[in-house]
């Protein structure tokens, strides 16, 4: 077209700039060559745009929100780049740029130069918009700065129900669940509807605060909801009532869900498993597959974990052998993590080093540090030791194998050793992680 001589327009560069992102490198068999190719024509598209002066506004900038593989994750580490140019080319930024600028560098992560186009932002006068505030919102607490977060919550003028579930998303994601449940119950004072969303970050708040009586409430609002919501808010009920211990109401719901997902199951057949269920959790695998529903990785992992927590050797080694025999799944490192934890929990320490060493891949700290804790149990020093030095050999910084290695000498009452440990700690300033726990007095 451009070629014949025809003028070309902002219509024209939008649907080229959405061909280019469509792009997907894996469908190709010439994977590099495709990539360049449509990366450099990407590249002159934008040429374009700056070249003959038109507005980049949000259609431009849909094309970096790609993030899923491809050219679009490259466009995604460009977004600070092109933003630059595009000021020192004169163009003035609209709501829409800034909104897809904000979007990008929350994908990022890059909350330093979030700070740089907040400030463009309120330079400009922008910012009273919804969809701006939600966007610098998002950034923020997809940074992980809190703080920043909720002076730009509590400055915009007007909130609609994406920003509140944006804040309270965010105060989950930062570890401040009880915050989360306070914003949605300020949220509802607020007159703001609910949506499904707003409910799934309820139950998963209640999930992590093991709060019960909190998790009723927001079963109650389920109910009210009715048929709007989707199974991902029924798979959060599940995981609430899984989590504060209640299986009969988790069974109960389960009975009601009408299209399960193989995250229904294997919710399900993790919640009897870390209730100390593990026949239960078993019973619900073998439903599941009667039923015709196909496990997944995760699945797996939860059904060995409940062989290894209710000491049934035999089936976990039928259902480990089964992954790759009859659902062509080739298990990873946490399969053979809670293999491990299986055999060690039941004392077969040579069978675990022997399932180690056979390994289709090299082990990872996981199934080390995992071997490690069963040679503490058991009073196995020279497993123990020679554990340890293959999970500090690929992460001398996590201080969980330092504790469990410092443990098993303390139990040996080796306390040379226990000293010798806690200075190479000192030397490789690794420190240990405090544990923390939640109390709940007074409804707070």
């Amino acid at each position: 077209m451009h070629a014949a001589g025809v003028n070309i327009n902002e219509f024209t560069l939008v649907s080229a700039l959405h061909a280019c992102s469509l792009y997907d490198n894996d469908s190709d068999n010439n994977e590099g060559y495709y990539y360049s190719y449509y990366l450099s024509r990407l590249y002159q598209v934008y040429a374009f745009v700056v070249r003959l002066g038109f507005e980049w506004n949000g259609q431009g900038c849909c094309v970096v929100e790609r993030s899923d593989g491809g050219v679009g994750a490259v466009l995604l580490w460009e977004v600070p780049g092109f933003w630059r140019r595009m000021c020192c080319e004169g163009v003035k930024p609209d709501n829409f740029a800034f909104s897809g600028v904000l979007s990008g560098l929350a994908a990022l992560g890059d909350g330093g130069m979030g700070v740089q186009v907040h400030g463009q932002l309120v330079k400009c006068g922008h910012g009273g918009e919804v969809c701006i505030g939600n966007s610098l919102v998002d950034m923020y607490l997809k940074c992980g700065s809190l703080e920043n977060g909720i002076k730009a919550f509590e400055e915009m003028v007007e909130c609609d129900v994406c920003t509140w579930n944006q804040m309270a998303a965010g105060c989950l994601n930062c570890g401040k669940p009880g915050r989360a449940l306070e914003l949605i119950e300020e949220m509802r004072r607020s007159g703001v509807r609910m949506n499904k969303f707003t409910l799934a970050t309820a139950l998963t708040a209640c999930a992590n605060l093991a709060s019960l009586e909190e998790g009723k409430k927001a079963h109650g609002l389920r109910i009210k909801l009715g048929n709007d919501v989707d199974v991902c808010v029924d798979n959060a009920l599940l995981d609430m009532y899984a989590k504060c211990g209640s299986m009969d109401d988790a069974l109960k719901v389960f009975g009601t869900v009408e299209a399960r997902s193989v995250v229904s199951w294997t919710t399900m057949i993790m919640g009897f498993a870390q209730n100390g269920q593990a026949r239960k959790a078993l019973e619900i695998f073998e439903q599941m597959r009667a039923e015709g529903k196909a496990p997944n990785y995760i699945t797996f992992i939860c059904v060995l974990y409940a062989c290894s927590q209710g000491g049934l050797i035999n089936e976990g080694w039928e259902y480990f052998l089964s992954m790759d025999r009859d659902h062509g799944i080739s298990p990873g490192e946490d399969h053979y993590a809670c293999m491990v934890d299986m055999l060690g929990r039941a004392g077969h320490i040579k069978e675990a080093r022997e399932l180690i060493r056979r390994m289709p891949f090299q082990a990872g700290v996981l199934v080390w540090q995992t071997l490690l804790g069963a040679c503490r149990v058991h009073g196995d020093v020279e497993t123990g030791l020679l554990a340890a030095k293959q999970a500090l050999s690929l992460d001398k910084d996590d201080s969980s194998t330092y504790v469990v290695l410092s443990n098993m000498f303390a139990d040996g009452r080796n306390w040379k050793g226990v000293g010798s440990l806690r200075e190479l700690m000192e030397t490789r300033d690794v420190k240990k992680m405090p544990g923390s726990s939640w109390i709940q007095l007074n409804k707070r």
